[in-house]
């Protein structure tokens, strides 16, 4: 029996960490950064095309996240090295903290899932945020709140005026870009409010 067939017989034919149970969209995802010396079914897990989308995607939806609290118990490892990596990728919504502080893992696993560097230290890291101080990311909406001049043009971008999309200046954490009128423009942060 191939390893895919015995990894999905593994798993019931569900996703080993939302409880997906739909085969056709189901895959067998081999675990990235794993140690040479695990091999076979030992290296994947069976994952919904939903979960395995949102691995590495800046854009995740949390409430589906929330079946974590139930696979992080697995006595699968690669599911638990998973399920680690993903809460610590979910932090900004606060909740997978208090599931990280309860997950307990064997050392070898534990250095299995750090591997990927999702525990790194990013508190240096660029942090944009608008006037209430709430964290900007890259595609979000946000709202004028106050008339701003455009430099370098006649146009004065109005208050109340929604700028959808925006993107992140990776150099400067008081400057996002997006477009007013059909302009790409330049906006400082504490001149927004995310929506």
């Amino acid at each position: 029996m191939s390893f895919e067939r015995e990894v999905k017989k593994r798993a019931a034919d569900t996703c080993e960490l939302c409880g997906h149970a739909e085969p056709e969209n189901l895959v067998v995802y081999e675990v990235p950064k794993t140690p040479e010396y695990i091999e076979g079914e030992e290296r994947s897990i069976c994952a919904c095309t939903t979960c395995i989308s949102q691995f590495d995607s800046d854009e995740r939806d949390l409430n589906h996240w929330r079946c974590l609290n139930d696979s992080m118990w697995s006595s699968v490892a690669p599911v638990q090295v998973m399920a680690w990596r993903m809460l610590h990728r979910l932090k900004s919504g606060g909740w997978s903290q208090d599931l990280l502080d309860m997950m307990y893992m064997e050392d070898q696993q534990l250095e299995w899932a750090a591997a990927a560097g999702d525990a790194e230290d990013k508190s240096d890291a660029l942090v944009h945020r608008d006037a209430n101080g709430v964290i900007l990311q890259t595609g979000d909406n946000v709202v004028l709140i106050k008339d701003l001049k455009v430099k370098g043009s006649s146009m004065i971008a109005k208050q109340g005026t929604a700028v959808r999309r925006i993107s992140l200046d990776h150099e400067n954490a008081t400057f996002i870009e997006g477009k007013v009128d059909g302009v790409q423009i330049v906006l400082i942060t504490e001149y927004v409010k995310k929506l």
